[in-house]
């Protein structure tokens, strides 16, 4: 049985091994596929006598029945693996979209422009069957940490209501701030910047 693996999605990995034919050699045989934002991954494979680390985007470990020792690796040809799983890969969900959404200063207001962006982040959502959102609000670092930690969290549940308005389902959003960590410019303390005022938005 060949299974293709991704770190982050072991679930999916698992209903994967499900639907792959057989090999043409008995045993197991994993192969990690790359990431889909491309940030490193690894599997660990065991045997019942040793274990390997795969690391590499298309590595492949063998288990062969009856054999001795660790599973083999060797690097798998990607053309090869897409096309003889192609169904697999066709059922594969398309990557995340993200947008970034502005605040007026000190408030949970959203700027003009991101009233476009909020509609365009809907309707990516609703596009995907089942998809999900996950908004993340951000300050500037003007203000105390605590106050800025709870306007974070307004600021993204305002977005989440505002997805709940336009008739996205509560049950399908995540909504959680992170203050003044994670700037996106690096700024000194009370530094008034428009660009951290933001909450992000990942639809998945």
């Amino acid at each position: 049985m060949q299974t293709l693996l991704r770190r982050s999605s072991l679930l999916l990995a698992t209903t994967v091994a499900l639907f792959l034919a057989a090999c043409s050699s008995p045993g197991t045989r994993v192969v990690l596929l790359p990431q889909a934002d491309g940030t490193p991954s690894a599997v660990v494979v065991r045997a019942k006598d040793g274990e390997e680390v795969l690391s590499k985007p298309y590595q492949r470990a063998t288990a062969a029945v009856g054999a001795s020792g660790a599973p083999v690796v060797d690097q798998a040809d990607a053309a090869k693996v897409q096309a003889e799983n192609k169904p697999l890969f066709d059922m594969r969900p398309p990557p995340p979209q993200r947008y970034t959404v502005f605040f007026e200063v000190g408030t949970a207001t959203l700027t003009a422009a991101s009233q476009q962006i909020m509609t365009e982040a809907l309707t990516a959502a609703l596009a995907r069957s089942g998809g999900d959102i996950v908004v993340t609000g951000h300050t500037d670092t003007k203000g105390a940490g605590e106050q800025n930690d709870q306007l974070s969290r307004r600021r993204a549940q305002e977005v989440a209501q505002l997805f709940v308005e336009r008739q996205f389902p509560a049950a399908r959003i995540e909504a959680v701030g992170r203050g003044e960590r994670d700037l996106a410019v690096p700024t000194a303390d009370e530094v008034d910047e428009p660009r951290n005022r933001r909450v992000t938005i990942e639809v998945r």
